[in-house]
């Protein structure tokens, strides 16, 4: 076995620093910066150093290896971009503020890549006129830049950011299903290796398009996405897919559409209040813009209307609140006492849970009178019905009716089966059997490389430090010496016979740093094994600790490299 590479510390760029960074928000942009992985050059964009370089590479290197198993392809494609590939399909406006765009010195339009399906589509339809080509899935392992309005949490959500992404071929949507098939199994295999705990959740397909949408997620306070969990079946979602069916209630026996005298109550809150009904009887109907057309969201008085929801609903159109100004230009719109019933010139969208036949308490359009009996379906018409709502915690499963519960995750992957959207909007065909153009159909398949290096510090970390599974940390062994002479060259000495034993190995050998800096900051660098060379030395006795348990073995030095290299 060749020879690994003894990286000292004496010559390691990696400084430790002992208090938090004084703009970290979340654990693992903490002990990144202070275990010196990584350092901030600017607002989402961030260098790493030696030892993190390593764990990325890590990472990387698992990725490459459970792709290429599916065979894959991989290629490098620029990350910088024309205009034209991303104008034909829409997205250069659909991404809105968050894609880098810029001008050649000739005015030309181009882009810092956020994905890059446009991109392998004509690169397959250059290279691809047959049936025969097909199928093939081609990845990269590649920087991708995204003008986050605010970037955070360190290498979580940052401006720049290495991601792989890979793209599947084929003729037929059962050759998709393969392919997408391939792609999942290949994910659970990634993240088991990484040693990550993940969820496999439904998605939305959002800006990328397509039918079928998952999500891999790494549970995680730090995270910024929630998904919805049943504890009885198999169920899970990100909660912005979770959806309800329509289920429509006899509402002939209601009595007539009602108007009551309700002063001074505008909001929810004092309606419910002010008749001593619950919330939950009154509608809410919140009025937003959608590319400047008003538009009215129902959905029930004790729930909130998710607006990501209402946004990728509606999207690429641009949505917005009304404002004061648009409520003066409107009489016919009051204030606080809007009701569906009567509105003109507004499109009214509601939740599922304003079915036809519910009967609900909801504003009459005049200043302080509400009205009550209003039924969906006889005195108003619901245009659209969209799951709109916030979930909350013990919502029913869509699947069997159990309360949900919801955590907080970091989205590590995502997969999509896109269909023929870009295909369509770049006129992807081969030649098929017959001898006919076939339009080609396409699966997207991300995995955030970079932000499962986060992922895995926010899920691994104690109150100590880092604490790195063996397959990724920067190193086998972190080997400490913690004494003068004698002490380091032993620990010299037993980091030339890990390192010809093929492991890694990380020796502290620097001179004028006290032993209790050294034991710190090798807890807080987080090697799966540490070996101490200390005050038994000159017996040639070494203390071996595992540092995610925390047990600790004095050994002779062959029985260390023995334990070590079994």
């Amino acid at each position: 076995m060749a020879n690994a590479p003894v990286q000292r510390m004496s010559q390691l760029m990696a400084k430790t620093l002992r208090d938090d960074p004084a703009d970290a928000e979340v654990l693992s942009h903490k002990l990144l910066v202070r275990a010196g992985y990584v350092r901030r050059t600017a607002a989402g964009i961030w260098s790493w150093l030696p030892l993190g370089k390593k764990v990325l590479s890590n990472v990387e290197r698992i990725v490459r290896e459970e792709m290429d198993a599916i065979g894959a392809q991989e290629v490098t494609l620029p990350a910088l971009l024309p205009r034209e590939p991303y104008e034909a399909t829409g997205r250069w406006d659909e991404y809105g503020a968050e894609l880098f765009r810029l001008q050649d010195r000739k005015g030309g339009d181009y882009l810092l890549g956020p994905t890059h399906e446009e991109i392998f589509t004509l690169l397959v339809k250059d290279q691809c006129s047959s049936y025969k080509d097909l199928p093939v899935i081609l990845y990269q392992i590649q920087n991708k830049f995204r003008d986050e309005a605010r970037p955070r949490a360190g290498i979580l959500r940052g401006r720049e950011f290495l991601m792989k992404d890979s793209y599947s071929f084929d003729t037929e949507d059962e050759g998709l299903a393969r392919s997408y098939a391939l792609h999942r199994e290949a994910y659970q295999r990634v993240f088991e290796r990484l040693g990550l705990d993940y969820r496999i959740v439904a998605a939305t397909a959002g800006a990328m398009g397509g039918s079928k949408s998952e999500e891999f997620l790494a549970p995680a306070q730090a995270g910024e996405d929630t998904f919805a969990d049943c504890p009885n079946c198999d169920f899970a979602a990100n909660t912005e897919a979770v959806s309800y069916p329509l289920a429509p209630v006899d509402g002939s026996a209601v009595a007539a559409a009602e108007e009551i005298p309700t002063p001074d109550t505008p909001t929810i809150e004092t309606l419910a209040a002010s008749l001593g009904v619950p919330a939950s009887a009154t509608l809410k109907n919140l009025l937003v813009k959608v590319d400047g057309e008003i538009v009215a969201v129902g959905v029930p008085g004790d729930r909130e209307v998710d607006m990501g929801k209402v946004e990728d609903h509606f999207a690429p159109a641009a949505v917005e609140m009304v404002t004061e100004t648009d409520f003066a230009e409107r009489a016919d719109l009051v204030r606080g006492y809007v009701g569906p019933q009567g509105l003109e010139k507004v499109r009214y969208v509601a939740d599922p849970r304003v079915a036809p036949g519910t009967a609900w308490i909801t504003g009459a359009n005049k200043e302080g009178m509400h009205a009550k009996n209003v039924v969906a379906g006889r005195d108003f018409e619901v245009e659209e019905y969209v799951d709109v709502v916030v979930v909350e915690e013990g919502d029913p499963c869509p699947r069997c009716g159990t309360g949900l519960t919801l955590d907080r995750a970091i989205e590590i992957g995502h997969i999509f089966q896109l269909g023929r959207k870009y295909a369509d909007a770049l006129k992807l065909d081969v030649l098929g059997q017959n001898g006919k153009p076939v339009r080609v159909t396409m699966g997207s398949y991300g995995i955030g490389v970079s932000r499962a290096v986060a992922a895995l510090a926010e899920q691994t970390a104690d109150e100590k430090g880092l604490c790195w599974p063996a397959e990724v940390a920067p190193a086998d062994v972190h080997v400490v010496a913690a004494g003068k002479a004698l002490q380091t060259e032993l620990a010299l000495e037993v980091s030339g016979k890990l390192a010809a034993a093929g492991l890694r190995v990380l020796v502290d050998d620097r001179a004028g740093v006290s032993p209790g800096v050294k034991f710190t900051d090798a807890e807080l660098m987080g090697v799966p094994k540490i070996l101490v060379a200390g005050r038994r030395s000159g017996e040639g006795v070494v203390e071996l600790k595992d540092r995610r348990t925390g047990e600790r073995e004095e050994l002779t030095v062959d029985e260390a490299l023995a334990r070590l290299t079994a």
